[in-house]
Formats: structure tokens, sequence, C-alpha cells
């Protein structure tokens, strides 16, 4: 198989030669610190363990230009919306034309992340904006609303635009929207403010076949899932989060298999050594790849505070128990 057959028959439930691997991620100064450490200069980490490629195409779903203060009122929304022209050419990615040929005929496995979620999409970047729109929420959440909706039918028409040249295997919803306490909204208002301005996006995808749906989440979503999975929502990829409290365990025993889950098992074993990391992958992969529907992988970026004989050791761990 490769990678993209063995991820898409890995979210069916069905029987891959064996579950995908994905790179969490090496930044620069890690291989900098790693070198130091005894890592050869030219080493190359997909050649020494087994790693299944993966891209992900960014879309541009900011506004052009950007507002120096975003809308407060409905007065304002008309504006913005000039804003957020889905059929400028600098939305697409770079050399678009040029890589779409070869995106239809690859092997590895494409997402798009196609929504940044709701804070980020109603102008949060620090605590004025934060504080301007737990105010909106309160006072004026009809303003709330129909910002999402402008916002959401403009990313529909770029993500329509899009899928009419190349076909995608996942779509990623981020939504950095709490901390490792739960959620900043309640349910309900996730459900008002943002569940229902995603419709246009979702039925989008649908439309072009896209079957798997990502919500990508920062902090502690736990209480978002039941909602999250009754309106299109299939696939969990927990990042830098509380594992105690987001723990996929605990998560497939309460939402079961039509739950997908990417990513579960804790970054910071990886600075406490060998026994503190056989530990963490054998107590939760092996259960969670019995019930199907999961590719393994640490929550977050590694950092240079990670020893690289414990990556190592973490690596050669994982494929010798995700090995069928």
């Amino acid at each position: 198989m490769n990678s993209r057959e063995r991820f898409l028959e890995t979210m069916q439930f069905g029987k891959p030669d064996h579950v995908p691997y994905f790179e969490e991620g090496i930044r620069k100064e890690v291989l900098k610190a790693w070198r130091k450490q005894g890592l050869a200069a030219q080493a190359d980490l997909a050649g020494m363990f087994s790693t299944d490629e993966r891209e992900e195409i960014d879309l541009d779903v900011y506004p052009h230009p950007w507002p120096k203060r975003w809308p407060t009122t409905k007065a304002e929304l008309a504006a913005f919306a000039r804003r957020l022209n889905p059929d400028e050419r600098s939305r697409l990615p770079d050399n678009w034309k040029k890589r779409v040929p070869g995106w239809k005929q690859r092997e590895h496995v494409l997402m798009m992340r196609i929504h940044q979620g709701f804070f980020l999409t109603m102008g949060v970047r620090g605590w004025q904006r934060f504080y301007e729109l737990m105010k909106l929420i309160h006072n004026d959440p009809g303003f709330v609303r129909a910002m999402m909706q402008i916002q959401a039918e403009f990313v529909a028409a770029l993500t329509e635009r899009l899928l009419k040249d190349v076909e995608i295997d996942a779509a990623v919803f981020s939504e950095p929207i709490g901390a490792n306490h739960g959620p900043l909204i309640s349910p309900e208002m996730f459900v008002d403010f943002v569940l229902s301005s995603y419709r246009p996006v979702l039925d989008v995808l649908h439309r072009h076949h896209v079957n798997i749906i990502i919500l990508r989440t920062y902090a502690n979503a736990r209480l978002l899932v039941p909602v999250l999975m009754e309106n299109g929502f299939d696939c969990l990829w927990a990042c830098e989060v509380n594992t105690a409290s987001m723990d996929y365990r605990s998560l497939r025993e309460e939402f079961g298999g039509g739950l997908r889950l990417i990513g579960g098992i804790d970054l910071d074993v990886l600075r406490e050594g060998r026994a503190a990391i056989l530990r963490e992958v054998e107590e939760k992969v092996p259960p969670l790849l019995a019930q199907g529907g999961y590719v393994p992988l640490a929550d977050g970026r590694v950092r240079e505070d990670i020893p690289l004989e414990n990556y190592i050791y973490y690596r050669q761990l994982l494929e010798k128990v995700t090995s069928f």
C-alpha cells in the first residue's frame, strides 16, 4: 500500500498493511540540538524510520486588506465582506497550476486546512478583541452569527474553487477555542455561533465526496465532541492538550467507533526517558489500534529539549507496536 491508500483504509476501519505514521514536525532548531547529540549532519529522519508522507494545502481565508479595526456592528459587515473575495488569484497556493497535475497522480495523503475556527475568524489576535467579542456575544448575538455566516460562505466558495481542480483525502478545521480546563464557550453557544456557520462549507465538502472531516483542536474540547459528531465531524486530532482530559481511550469508550482519532500520545513522555515512553505507548496504542480508525502520533511538535535517544527509542517502539 502507498501512504494515501494506507491512510484511507485506516480511516475506513479497514485492514491496512500497517497504520500510517506521520512526522510530528521537526524544526531546524531541533535538528541543530540533535546534531550536538550525535545526529549526522546529512541524516534523513524520514529515511531512518517508516514515515508516511502527508501534505496540507493551506487556504488563504484572511481578509484582503487586513482591517485596522474589526467590525462590531452589522452596518460594518458589507464593507468587511468586500475584503473576502474568493476569486482573487492570490487566494490560491503558490504554483497552483503546476502543482495540480502532481496532486492528481499522488500516492501521499493530501489534506486541506479549510477553516481557522471561531475566535480567529472573528478577528481575535489579542485580549482587546477577545474582550470585545465576548461583549458582542452577549449584547449582539445576531451580529456574531451574521459575521460568521459571511465568512463561511466565502470559505465555501473558495473551497469549491479549489476542489474543482484537486481531490483531497481529508478536510481540517482548526479550533483553538479554549484551554486545558475546557472550551471558552458552551456547547450550546458553539452550535449556535460556530457549527451553524460551517454548514455551507460542509455542504461543499460532501458534494465533492470528502468524507473525512477533522477537527484539530489545541485545547480540551471534550465537551464539544457530542455536538461535533452530530454536525458532520468524524475525526479528532487533539494537539498540545492535557492528555488526561482528552484521553483517547476514554473518548473511544464514550463515543464509540464513529469517532476517528489522530494523535493521542503524550509528547511530554519523550522528555522523561524509556520507561515513561514504553508505558505510554504500550498502554494507549494497542487497544486503539485494535478498534481501528486510529493513527498514532505524538500530540504536538517535537521540541529541542527532547533528547535524540528518546526520540529514536519512541519511533522504533512505535514501529514495533504498530506492525501487523
